[in-house]
């Protein structure tokens, strides 16, 4: 029997290569691919990520071959020639990648061998067609590219800075905010970080990436790929973290990557100790109003591997929330799925989370209503209540349906802007808290 997913919470690979590629800054992607693809994968995370827009060359402006079915038939790659030199000589650009739809894999065009012949013009190509995987399979495609083709390989490498890897973004909506507040953290503790897709980061700057010591993966499902290929043609080892959100699971990537990069012990617990005191003196002044108006509640989170324990952890170990379920969408393979419900022992409250994988959004709500007891006309029924659905803008439903209040942080995201914001960090943890809680009162 086939199935198809729901309402799926991400876009095909060539999809997650895009919006990769509108993260970099004064890069220009060239689409081998037929009409429509371009435009459409890059309008839904112009708008789906917080509205993040379309990038330095997205959308309507981007360069695409348009492939119809005579190229089909003959073959597409003279096509794919024609629109490098025309890029070249309209777009001006740092770099210019090529990427591939699901069509022109189909039919064998070799565009990664077309591009190559365009290499002194600082062309690079790569392999993105839909049937790769999802967003996440994109980012992978195109950060592997980054390595092979455009990081220097250098033989001196500086101990103290390190790569982050795994963050996506557009699918990462915070992703901007988040790689802000991870560097300067990792700065205040002598890690120097090279972050890809921040706002200052330049072609010319991920070209001398290959001096970092380390490369650390935020997310147990994107960015080991890259890692590895990070590793064997720069010599890079790779270390597993998390993206980290609040205290609890910041002071842990703290520690982690420190100890790795042999940061000073001392200046990491005086950080750590600095910043909670930051964190719980703005959080002080919540407590009373937080007591008196009840502002606790049970947690439902549905999210990706990349957000899912993050969030679960905070809400539980740090806000204090009741856990009650967390569902993965994105995690299928049994063994992978296996050892991400091991990062739930972590969980301190009293009540632990029922965790689920599931990619359908529309049987999220027969797990809410399999995990608690139904009510059977008892006189004295103890409800699900009151809850907090937090998840992307397509779980927006399921909260309606249990009554919940609701907060949109993994994609896709179209009820709110975000520009600057993070969630990553002590101060991440402040700015979630705001959200939650704003939600909660502004029906008031």
């Amino acid at each position: 029997m086939s199935t198809f997913i729901e309402r799926p919470k991400s876009s095909c690979a060539l999809g997650g290569a895009l919006t990769t590629l509108a993260g970099l800054n004064r890069v220009v992607p060239i689409v081998h691919a037929a009409g429509g693809c371009a435009a459409g994968l890059s309008g839904v995370y112009s708008t789906a990520a917080g509205y993040s827009g379309t990038g330095y060359c997205g959308g309507n402006m981007m360069p695409t071959t348009n492939i119809a079915e005579n190229n089909v038939v003959f073959g597409g790659e003279d096509r794919l020639a024609e629109q490098i030199e025309n890029t070249l000589f309209a777009m001006d650009g740092d770099l210019y990648v090529v990427v591939t739809g699901c069509q022109v894999e189909i039919i064998g065009d070799d565009a990664k061998a077309i591009a190559r012949q365009y290499a002194d013009k600082n062309v690079i190509g790569v392999s993105t067609p839909g049937f790769l995987g999802n967003t996440l399979r994109g980012y992978d495609a195109v950060v592997s590219a980054l390595a092979e083709f455009v990081i220097a390989p250098q033989e001196k490498k500086d101990p103290k800075t390190v790569n982050i890897l795994g963050v996506v973004p557009g699918h990462d909506v915070f992703y901007r905010g988040n790689l802000e507040e991870i560097k300067r953290l990792l700065w205040l503790i002598g890690v120097r970080a090279n972050t890809f897709f921040s706002v200052t980061d330049t072609v010319e700057d991920i070209r001398g990436y290959g001096d970092a010591a380390l490369s650390v993966v935020l997310a147990p499902n994107v960015g080991i790929l890259p890692a590895e290929k990070i590793q064997d043609v720069h010599g890079t080892p790779y270390i597993l973290s998390e993206i980290p959100v609040g205290p609890s699971g910041t002071a842990a990537f703290l520690r982690q990557v420190g100890a790795a990069v042999g940061a000073d012990p001392k200046r990491i617990e005086e950080v750590i100790a600095f910043e909670s005191g930051y964190y719980y003196s703005y959080l002080n002044g919540l407590v009373d109003t937080y007591s008196d108006l009840d502002f606790g509640r049970y947690a439902i989170i549905s999210a990706d591997g990349y957000y899912a324990h993050a969030l679960t952890r905070f809400i539980a170990n740090d806000f204090g929330w009741v856990p009650h379920l967390t569902t993965i969408n994105d995690i299928t393979e049994e063994a992978d799925q296996a050892r991400y419900k091991k990062l739930f022992d972590d969980i301190t409250s009293e009540t632990k989370p029922v965790v689920v994988f599931e990619q359908q959004a529309g049987q999220i709500i027969k797990h809410v209503r399999s995990s608690w007891a139904l009510n059977h006309n008892e006189k004295y029924y103890d409800a699900l209540a009151p809850a907090y659905v937090i998840g992307s803008g397509i779980d927006a439903g399921l909260a309606e349906k249990l009554g919940a209040n609701f907060l949109a942080v993994p994609f896709p995201v179209s009820n709110r802007v975000v520009l600057n914001k993070g969630i990553a960090g002590f101060r991440g943890g402040l700015t979630l808290i705001e959200d939650l809680i704003t939600q909660l009162v502004s029906a008031r």
